[in-house]
């Protein structure tokens, strides 16, 4: 029966185990696979809002998720866990491997073995030509590698080995391919700790100015400060988006993003143009702008039974499906004696599949633009002090609007028209803007993992294209004719050995003029 492990050795094997290649390879593999959550389900700190529409579609399935951290995956404890571990595990595996290998690079190639014909692929032949002859023209034809040639003459004959080695790059390969895996996880985890990405929503006509309390959504990494968020605006003057109008299935399918506007770097730089692209991205200083959404800002006109202009501002409306039927909100909070909130959807392009049938959208593009809302009159809650969502309408204190018939007051409106509540409040859908939806984010030292990718496949390619193998060459001569002997030997083990070793002896023979009698 084995002895139990001492609390030292124990530790020692845990480390041992950690620090293997095979437990390496399997940390990345199960990192990859721990990734794959983060694709299939929407992420709160890249697009808040798909999480909250995932999460009213799947009431009960998305409490569990939200406790597995699936909706916040690579923030997560155990992704951080098996992304620290695989760090660890490659810096111990990595270390002891290079000191092997500068060992290697230090050795000389190994003596050849007595009997040739154990190698997988090995032949000989007689010629004319002396065991120097032999050997010069064996160096000549292995051409590169770690040579050595050692000679002696015995009362028999004259004796002579060479001794080569190549492809030991292709351990250098290995060792560079796993440094440049450590380097792209430290780059990114020191990008993910000093930098920050939000989101932003900005109207045609607008100016949005890089502060904290201009974002939508903000995340940001644990070293880094709000306080030192670079401070530059830009205003978008047009955004552009335009749809495949084909008759097949591509029918509304994006053709072309484009916001197009002024920006200054800082609060008294230069004005400058720029126009943004899906995946053309405003570069300022460290800090890009890209542009990930579109849809439209429906212009709201309320004015009171008194004539007075309480609200005239461009609302977004934000897109829920493919062709772009949008939901939204307008807060009214100067309106008098009580404050009115309204709450319906907005169709770019309205459509009836029947007469009693509602409408619904049948194209994204804004061809037959419609708006459907309904009201609201009391305490939108907005004087509380509590931060609140301009997404979301608080009804606990508010009162909807009824008609003469009992009913839900319904508001319905394309451009230029306006309607008039019961109390005499006219609400007027004056015209319609777009607006862009921009990711504002900055990672530093992003291109620390992209100079690990580049190094890393460099790294690849030399362990998958060099081939180390050990070729011996011994001549013996007992002083007429020389005996050649020749044999080969992969690292790693591959097919087309004992071909290349049939060429590498007629090579060898050529260069000796030996004649074609040889024995393979």
């Amino acid at each position: 029966m084995a002895r139990a492990l001492s609390p030292r050795e124990f530790l020692r094997w845990i480390w041992g185990q950690l620090t293997s290649m095979r437990t390496a390879l399997l940390l990345l593999l199960l990192l990859a696979v721990a990734s794959l959550p983060g694709s299939f389900i929407p992420q709160r700190r890249v697009d808040s809002r798909a999480t909250l529409a995932f999460e009213s579609r799947n009431p009960e399935l998305s409490p569990w998720l939200d406790r597995l951290g699936l909706f916040d995956v690579y923030s997560s404890p155990w992704f951080s866990a098996i992304y620290l571990l695989l760090m660890v595990s490659l810096i111990g595996c990595i270390i002891p491997r290079t000191r092997v290998y500068l060992r290697a690079l230090r050795a000389r190639p190994p003596k050849a073995p007595k009997r040739f014909s154990r190698l997988p692929a090995s032949g000989s032949f007689s010629t004319t030509a002396d065991v120097d002859a032999v050997l010069a023209a064996a160096r000549q034809t292995v051409r590169r590698g770690r040579i050595d040639i050692v000679t002696s003459v015995a009362p028999g004959g004259a004796t002579g080995e060479l001794r080569a080695e190549r492809g030991y790059l292709r351990e250098l390969g290995n060792l560079v391919f796993h440094v440049s895996v450590v380097v792209v996880l430290v780059g990114v985890a020191i990008g993910s700790l000093l930098g920050y990405r939000g989101a932003v929503i900005v109207t045609e006509g607008q100016t949005y100015a890089n502060a904290l309390t201009q974002f939508d959504e903000f995340d940001s990494g644990t070293w880094f400060d709000p306080e030192e968020l670079p401070p530059f605006s830009l205003e978008l003057d047009d955004m552009i988006a335009e749809f495949d109008v084909s008759d097949g299935p591509q029918r509304g399918a994006p053709r072309l993003f484009e916001a197009t506007g002024t920006y200054r770097s800082s609060l008294d730089g230069p004005t400058e143009d720029f126009s943004v692209r899906v995946n053309n991205p405003l570069a300022i200083g460290s800090t890009n702008v890209f542009l990930v959404g579109q849809g439209y800002s429906p212009v709201i006109t309320v004015t009171d039974p008194q004539g007075v202009v309480v609200f005239d501002e461009a609302v977004p409306f934000l897109p829920e499906g493919p062709t772009y039927t949008s939901g939204g909100v307008v807060k009214v909070a100067d309106a008098q004696p009580e404050q009115i909130g309204m709450q319906g959807f907005f169709l770019p392009t309205a459509a009836r599949t029947g007469e009693d049938d509602p409408s619904v959208s049948v194209f994204p593009a804004a061809a037959n633009p419609y708006i459907a809302l309904q009201v609201w009159t009391g305490d939108l809650g907005l004087d509380d002090g509590v931060p609140q969502s301009v997404y979301v309408l608080d009804k606990s204190r508010m009162t909807q609007v009824l008609d003469a018939n009992g009913a839900p007051f319904r508001i319905e409106l394309q451009p230029g028209q306006s309607t008039t509540l019961p109390d005499g409040t006219t609400v007027a859908f004056s015209e319609l803007k777009q607006f862009a939806r921009f990711q504002i984010a900055s990672a530093p030292l992003a291109l620390v993992p992209l100079a690990g990718v580049s190094v890393g496949l460099g790294g690849l390619m030399l362990s998958l294209f060099i081939r180390p193998r050990r070729t011996w060459v011994r001549a013996t001569s007992d002083g007429t004719t020389t005996v050649v002997e020749v044999g080969a030997l992969d690292r790693v083990p591959r097919d087309g050995l004992p071909e290349d070793l049939t060429g590498f002896i007629d090579r060898l023979a050529s260069a000796l003029d030996s004649p074609a009698g040889r024995t393979p």
